[in-house]
């Protein structure tokens, strides 16, 4: 695992601004292809999340990560693993993105050293609790409805987005769930530094297009 510097806040609130989130399921095209269109339409972030109905597993799983690590590296967007941790270690990834049901966030950090860790909280106690053990970023959602989960939360809207910032919880957020280039701006208004999304990107049929409409809401929301 190679020596890095802890991100800082700053920096962090900048890569989240259009996170994608794909695995192979994700996708109606070749993963490598709507990675390369959506770094061309421009996300910063990238997320490897290979779950699901017809998910990949152990080798190819892995072979599948390091084509798609390749890439982000190549473009200097920074590669997340999903939950999990041993993966992220084996490929040197850039970090991990974490859920409640998953390890403690004390446990990873020890782990991954400083790489960038993201930890998803639905109410106020996780997410300054998450904050408090080491992460650097929180994903809250889901924010609208959404399909891409078949375990997913109960749709929140942008209350608790508001409720963390009301109470002076300052740490990067990114909003995730149903989010649409439509609805984004309502997201960063609401007080999230980035919108993460899987399916408005992974299965678009102008992929590069629809990252770059994403990319628009966000910035100029």
């Amino acid at each position: 695992m190679s020596e890095r510097k802890r991100i800082d806040a700053r920096s962090t609130q900048e890569l989240l601004k259009v996170y994608l989130v794909m695995g192979s399921p994700n996708c109606t095209k070749n993963p490598v292809f709507v990675l390369e269109e959506a770094i061309k339409g421009g996300i910063t972030l990238f997320q490897f999340r290979e779950k699901g109905e017809g998910s990949l597993a152990d080798r190819s799983k892995y072979a599948l990560g390091k084509e798609l690590m390749q890439l982000c590296r190549q473009h200097r967007i920074p590669f997340i693993v999903n939950d999990d941790v041993d993966l992220a270690v084996a490929l040197d990834a850039d970090g991990v993105h974490i859920g409640q049901e998953d390890e403690p966030v004390e446990a990873v950090r020890c782990k991954i050293g400083n790489k960038m860790l993201g930890v998803s909280a639905h109410t106020y106690e996780e997410a300054l609790s998450a904050a408090q053990q080491g992460a650097d970023y929180l994903g809250l959602g889901p924010i609208y409805p959404t399909q891409t989960k078949s375990d997913a939360k109960s749709v929140q809207g942008l209350s608790l987005i508001q409720e963390l910032r009301g109470r002076g919880l300052m740490i990067p957020i990114v909003g995730i769930g149903g989010i649409t280039a439509e609805n984004a701006g309502a997201v960063m208004k609401a007080g999230a530094d980035g919108v993460a999304v899987v399916t408005a990107i992974s299965q678009s049929e102008r992929i590069e297009e629809s990252t770059k409409l994403l990319r628009d809401s966000v910035i100029f929301c």
